[in-house]
């Protein structure tokens, strides 16, 4: 779609409406518009005529128009005369049964779970080899002269794959979607990552070790940008949150089998850390099989004007044609509004935009503080070094592996209740609760090694907090950063987008594992738990302020929510916010009042969703 066809048709009136428009750049009135909102029947039913007409529907063109008039009102499509009653009892079913979606949209979910799984045992089988691969290579952290040299190598060959990711693979996620679509980039980015992990698992010397960790991390680094945003799109608003999440949820799943294999693994003499490494080719295979038998998605070919087979996806990922039909003249529709404003045309002008465009400023700067916050709670230094500290709390090499197994347990367990709390709760609202939480669990797991060595309780009390950590961690900041930042651009600047969050979340991750060795050493477990923990405070104040609530809105709708000005959402946090959770929670004031910061008077999603959420 050009951006003359763009103005073209917004300057024929087709999104005329009662009232004033609200500004998709810079939404200074916090309200949020329906693309149809205030169009006449008539007026409405010609333009689908219009639309089937140019993009070759004509055949769907009575599908369409009922479509475009339930987008118009969702919660009056009781009235619509033009709905049979089986139409309608569909249509009721989306509210009533809105996990019962069709197996193509479930097997979706499944590929990009498994593609978080490959994730996540990569970024383990490095902790379970670091017990090992030191003295193969005769970098051993505990060599008396050049003990501090090995800390920093040690620390370069795990940050390898954040590296290359953060510097390359996620900036090569934009031209990759460009030309090879979603599919395709998950399929290359599989390939990767079965290669490179086998060839870590047959290196000769550490630096050989270390180039096939950064192949590795080219294929993590844009396979991480991809797999979400590929979620996001393809998912009805609905349960958006509750399937994206999953990304979280199986990459915690992968962290866990990683442990499990080091485990399994670590008796079997040299070779062990060789298997260990090589091990993540495992969940890879099915991973570059079976995303092919996927559906592309229908807002990535509708970028490319492929409207035909953009329909044929929809139709594979909805239920009934009905709702395929409404979900394609709906996003159109919107998708007019956001490239007539944003167009993001090469490749340099998209990343500068990121920075430029007030409304994907905005987003850049959300996405950055939850990722940001990721690893500023300090989760991935237990994920990356778990066993090595709880080798140096005084456990035996067996038994710092169960407990780092454990850790990987309870990380993937309580990641299920966001599956459910993360489209009701919100996602604002999960990490508000949980860092306050990590940070004072992360403290008292670094004071607890203040506890004499010859003390029966040093080793378990480290443990048990690590686990309350992490069962804190896993239902918040967890899932949250990876589905959160898939939503939050616009389709031009999406894989843009994805690519700047992912790249923030994997440099900071690099830096933690390049550092964490010498920190360790220079600061004592007790001061680099304290560190993090503190870390945890100030993500929790950045959260507050700068992180608007995306649940149960469609992609098109947060154009309006990031259209708000950040002055704007930082005052209503301060003033408005903060002292209705005063009254409320500490005076305990039942009837305090929360004044809404987004007016919905103009929007009803594509499902029925409550009014006012986005606090």
């Amino acid at each position: 779609m050009s951006a003359d066809d763009v103005r073209k048709d917004s300057d024929s009136g087709s999104l005329e409406a009662q009232d004033e428009k609200p500004n998709l750049v810079n939404n200074t009135n916090a309200r949020i518009q329906n693309p149809l909102h205030g169009i006449p029947k008539d007026k409405l039913l010609s333009q689908v005529e219009e639309f089937a007409n140019e993009k070759g529907l004509e055949d769907i063109t009575s599908l369409l128009q009922k479509g475009a008039l339930i987008a118009q009102n969702p919660s009056q499509f009781e009235t619509i005369a033009e709905l049979e009653e089986a139409e309608k009892a569909v249509i009721r079913r989306e509210t009533t049964h809105k996990w019962h979606q069709p197996r193509d949209l479930y097997f979706t979910v499944i590929l990009c779970s498994i593609a978080a799984a490959v994730q996540g045992w990569d970024q383990t089988g490095s902790n379970g080899a670091n017990l090992s691969f030191p003295d193969e290579f005769d970098i051993s952290l505990s060599d008396p002269v050049h003990g501090p040299r090995n800390e920093w190598i040690v620390g370069v060959i795990n940050a390898g794959p954040y590296i290359s990711s953060c510097l390359l693979g996620c900036w090569l996620t934009d031209p990759l979607n460009h030309f090879f679509g979603r599919r395709g980039t998950i399929f290359i980015t599989g390939i990767f990552c079965t290669l490179s992990v086998i060839g870590s698992g047959c290196s000769q010397t550490w630096p050989q070790l270390f180039v096939t960790r950064l192949l590795l991390g080219i294929g993590m680094g844009a396979k991480a940008s991809t797999v979400p945003v590929y979620a996001a799109e393809n998912t009805p608003p609905s349960i958006r949150g509750g399937l994206v999440m999953s990304w979280q949820l199986w990459t915690a799943c992968g962290i866990f089998l990683g442990f499990c294999a080091n485990l399994i693994l670590y008796q079997v003499g040299d070779i062990a850390w060789r298997l260990q490494l090589g091990s993540a080719f495992l969940p890879a295979i099915p991973l570059v099989v079976g995303i092919y038998f996927c559906p592309e998605s229908p807002r990535w070919l509708m970028k490319k004007g492929r409207y035909l087979e953009a329909y044929e996806s929809f139709k594979r990922l909805r239920n009934t044609e009905l709702q395929a039909a409404r979900d394609l003249y709906y996003v159109h529709r919107q998708l007019q509004e956001e490239f007539a404003v944003i167009s993001g045309s090469t490749y340099i002008s998209r990343f500068l935009e990121l920075f430029t465009v007030p409304r994907v400023r905005r987003a850049t700067l959300a996405s950055w503080v939850v990722m940001i916050g990721q690893q500023m709670c300090g989760i991935n230094i237990i994920a990356f070094y778990s066993s090595s500290i709880f080798l140096s709390a005084g456990y035996t090499v067996k038994s710092s592996l169960l407990a780092s197994w454990g850790f990987g347990l309870v990380n993937w367990l309580f990641a299920f209740p966001a599956v459910w709390t993360i489209d009701t709760f919100g996602r604002r609202n999960l990490l508000l609760f949980t860092f306050p939480n990590m940070a004072w669990s992360l403290l008292a797991a670094g004071f607890c090694f203040f506890i004499p060595t010859d003390n029966s309780a040093r080793i378990p009390c480290i443990a048990l907090f690590v686990f309350i950590f992490a069962a804190f961690y896993s239902p918040g900041e967890g899932p949250v950063p990876f589905t959160y930042s898939a939503e939050v651009f616009p389709l031009t600047h999406r894989e843009m987008g994805m690519s700047w969050a992912v790249a923030t979340c994997l440099f900071w991750a690099s830096v933690l594992s390049l550092t964490w060795p010498r920190m360790q050493t220079a600061m004592t477990s007790v001061g680099a738990f304290g560190f993090y923990a503190g870390l945890n405070v100030l993500a929790f104040v950045m959260i507050f302020l700068l992180m608007p609530e995306t649940k149960q809105r469609t992609l098109e709708e947060l154009d309006y929510v990031f259209a708000v000005p950040t002055s704007k959402h930082v005052k209503y946090q301060v003033t408005k916010f903060l002292p209705y959770w005063i009254k409320r929670w500490v005076f305990f004031q039942k009837d305090a009042k929360l004044e809404p910061l987004y007016d919905f008077s103009q929007v009803e999603s594509v499902t029925v969703f409550e009014k006012g959420v986005g606090h």
